[in-house]
């Protein structure tokens, strides 16, 4: 027997995420578990740890915080929470906090479950955040990642490695080797 989805309000999804077991995000209303999303791998783990290995000293200089997984992003006057698996902001975010609010740099390292959403719903929806510099989302099937930047002008352009080379990261400034980051993991190269 299925019981119909119930939809929440901003507040009782924040109330309920308090006390949950597991992460949940929250779209228009339902709330979605993280912790049915089959296909999360050991590479998926030691990609963020590399990529936040990366970025502390560069995020520190700059007095931006890095997240890793467990601080979500409110979106769209609060219609949308979700946790990426990377957050960067140099927002002051108290210790206490339940969301940022003003990212500039999000990250998603994709999996099988994943990388529909990461790659279509939450494009849109990151960036409409106006603080937003860039939304990485890495490949863990072959070692790729995409680079969705915002540009002077405020337009969105997107672009493309794979194999070797460095991303330029906004906000932070630093420069990411596909190689570092991919360090201890066993991803191979496009065929």
């Amino acid at each position: 027997m299925t019981s119909a989805l119930k939809k929440l309000t901003e507040a009782e999804y924040l109330r309920t995420e308090e006390s949950s077991p597991f992460k949940r995000e929250y779209v228009d209303g339902f709330v979605y578990p993280l912790h049915a999303q089959a296909g999360t791998k050991g590479k998926h783990g030691v990609i963020v740890s590399n990529l936040v290995a990366l970025l502390h000293h560069p995020a520190r200089r700059k007095g931006c915080q890095i997240y890793a997984s467990d601080l979500r992003v409110r979106l769209h006057g609060g219609l949308r929470y979700y946790y990426p698996d990377v957050l960067v902001t140099c927002e002051n975010v108290p210790d206490d906090a339940l969301y940022a609010e003003a990212p500039c740099l999000l990250v998603e390292v994709l999996s099988e479950s994943t990388r529909a959403t990461d790659l279509g719903d939450k494009v849109r929806a990151y960036q409409e955040l106006p603080s937003l510099q860039g939304y990485l989302l890495i490949d863990t099937e072959h070692r790729a990642v995409r680079l969705h930047r915002r540009e002077a002008g405020g337009d969105w352009s997107e672009h493309y490695w794979e194999g070797q080379g460095e991303v330029e990261l906004p906000c932070v400034g630093v420069q990411l080797s596909l190689d570092d980051l991919y360090e201890g993991t066993r991803v191979p190269p496009l065929p």
